[in-house]
């Protein structure tokens, strides 16, 4: 049957992709191009239970596309099904409340986001020009992380800072992880009929990490901001801090602002706090055989986390739900327990055995009968939801 999607979702020095098919249900094959823009780069394909790495000579983003094509070459019976090809695109700005059949128009939208992702949006553009190269004649579609926390009111994507310069250059919260907290909504909206009348807290956490408050299946707050270095405390980015820290990292350090942002993007949060590393498991490894500053890390992070799930819950009716996803929310028991035993105050109660116990990768309910909310294990599906977004639009 024709009605398979490729979808790409292209990082500063990663490519992943899939071509999903049967309504995104199906993954005919996945893999990832990894260390691009070096000469380590490669990239793996992972079908029929086979494995195969490729190296990846020049290591840039074209060769890395041109190779999944050769792939797809050879594997004709899976080419022939294509019907289009779905981009995830981290940064819309204000231009994009919704994914968009892409043209030159909305090329030019995503290169002028690029200020607010100067790391991402470019490493797209890229993505998409090869594609359109190696598949001409195949819609292609972008999918933007911001889309979904365009409902958010006035009084919570503003920040307080002179209006000219919201006016003049759109420096307001955007927030991200939009297509997985959209995901989410959409299928606790199945699990739970009533969902989508009620208040849902969600806590994305991988490397990167956010929250969410979703307010009769809306985006009413959220933790990261302009860029994704607000919020939590994350793999290695700091999350919020007093700005004025900025200034007084660069002149104790003798360094540009640049270069102290630089820190607190790419050295800091788990990864600064241990000194050991910014993978929760290795840090659950060493907390385990006595490592103090992993377990401190550690408890920052469900610390924090706690601190602004509380704080995006200013925006909703009631809590009904409160979910965990993303590969540490989905994987972490000791960080669920500790973030939940923060929020005793908002009556979230976790069941200790049904946390500890819970199967991996797999939906579970972890709440302890006698507290009011829901507490959910959901594992995210990203990709999923960009092929739906690309047959939906196609089709139109």
């Amino acid at each position: 049957m024709k009605d398979s999607i490729l979808v790409i979702n292209c990082g500063s020095s990663s490519l992943k992709f899939a071509i999903l098919a049967n309504a995104g249900q199906n993954t005919l094959v996945e893999g990832i191009a990894d260390r691009l823009g070096s000469s380590e780069s490669t990239i793996t394909f992972k079908h029929g239970g086979q494995k195969l790495e490729i190296p990846l000579p020049d290591g840039s983003h074209k060769s890395a596309v041109t190779q999944i094509k050769e792939w797809l070459n050879n594997n004709p019976t899976i080419e022939n099904t294509l019907i289009g090809l779905g981009h995830r695109v981290v940064h819309g700005g204000e231009t994009f409340t919704e994914s968009a059949l892409i043209n030159d128009t909305v090329i030019e939208g995503i290169r002028d986001c690029a200020k607010f992702a100067p790391l991402h949006n470019p490493a797209h553009v890229k993505g998409i020009e090869v594609a359109f190269e190696l598949f001409p004649g195949l819609p292609q579609i972008a999918v933007f992380d911001t889309a979904f926390h365009q409902t958010l009111a006035q009084e919570q994507y503003l920040y307080p800072i002179p209006m000219s310069l919201y006016r003049d250059h759109h420096f307001r919260k955007y927030g991200f992880h939009g297509t997985s907290y959209r995901y989410i909504s959409q299928h606790l909206g199945k699990i739970t009929k009533t969902s989508d009348q009620q208040g849902v807290l969600v806590a994305h956490l991988g490397n990167g990490a956010s929250v969410c408050a979703i307010d009769k299946g809306q985006s009413s707050d959220t933790s990261m901001g302009i860029t994704p270095l607000e919020g939590l405390m994350m793999g290695t980015r700091s999350g919020s801090l007093d700005p004025s820290l900025l200034s007084f990292i660069s002149q104790a350090e003798n360094i540009s602002s640049d270069e102290a942002l630089s820190i607190l993007n790419s050295k800091s949060g788990l990864l600064g706090v241990s000194e050991i590393s910014n993978d929760c498991r290795t840090l659950e490894e060493a907390m385990v055989s006595g490592d103090q500053r992993a377990k401190l890390a550690l408890d920052m992070f469900a610390a924090r986390t706690a601190k602004h799930l509380a704080s995006v819950a200013t925006t909703l009716e009631s809590i009904d739900h409160l979910v965990f996803t993303g590969g540490i929310g989905e994987n972490s028991s000791y960080l669920r327990q500790v973030i939940c035993q923060h929020l005793k105050a908002l009556n979230i109660k976790i069941d200790t055995t049904l946390n500890s116990s819970a199967p991996r990768g797999e939906m579970s309910n972890i709440s302890d009968q006698s507290g009011h909310v829901n507490i959910w294990i959901i594992p995210t599906n990203e990709e999923l939801m960009i092929a739906l977004d690309t047959i939906s639009l196609i089709q139109h």
